[in-house]
């Protein structure tokens, strides 16, 4: 009688640690690479909302890498969101945005442009067709003696200041014509860009 009961507690004890055995591997199991690796491949080919061109997932020991490229910087965030399937203990999101990369590369050719331009137009202007470097006193200068030399001019207060280039003429001529002869006079010298012309016309009074 005392043998049956200690064999009755025995399967009491032994039933429960079997069934338990038996469900904790069915329990716990986890998809593995390959699986999740196409699921999120499918989550993301399926969403209409994403625009995917070529995305490649790749996973390795739960760790999921996205790679290729997007539409936009809020589709690499969605495609994300999308690779955290269960299963997955962390993403690397190396997806690129055509968005940005467009934006970079229109930049940079601007970059370029505006560059190229400015050093055109630099080294056109270094030189004068004598040789001289050209500066804003050499721009003076010419000017000053241009204007001297002019008959049309005779008589005139012209006052020359010269600024990256840039002429602004003062003072007084006689007439319209000579106003815009000394206009003209300026805008003639090499390396002049713009010439502000704020001469006054005032008549030569007659005694």
């Amino acid at each position: 009688m005392k043998l049956s009961v200690i064999a009755a507690v025995a399967m009491l004890f032994t039933v429960p640690i079997s069934a338990v055995a038996q469900s904790t591997p069915a329990a716990q199991a986890k998809p593995s690479d390959q699986e999740l690796s196409n699921q999120i491949a499918k989550a993301i080919s399926n969403d209409q909302a994403l625009s995917a061109d070529a995305v490649k997932v790749s996973v390795n020991g739960g760790v999921v890498t996205l790679s290729g490229m997007v539409g936009q910087d809020a589709d690499r965030a969605r495609a994300e969101k999308l690779a955290r399937v269960p299963g997955v203990s962390r993403v690397e999101n190396n997806l690129k945005s055509r968005e940005k990369a467009t934006a970079a590369v229109t930049g940079t050719v601007d970059t370029v442009a505006d560059a190229s331009k400015k050093g055109a137009k630099a080294t056109k202007s270094a030189v004068s067709k004598t040789g001289e470097a050209i500066t804003d006193e050499w721009i003076v200068t010419r000017i000053r003696t241009n204007v001297a030399n002019d008959e049309a001019l005779s008589g005139s207060d012209i006052k020359v200041d010269v600024k990256n280039n840039v002429v602004t003429l003062t003072g007084t001529v006689s007439t319209a014509a000579a106003r815009a002869k000394a206009l003209s006079v300026a805008k003639d010298v090499e390396g002049v860009s713009r010439v502000v012309n704020n001469l006054k016309v005032t008549p030569k009074t007659r005694n």
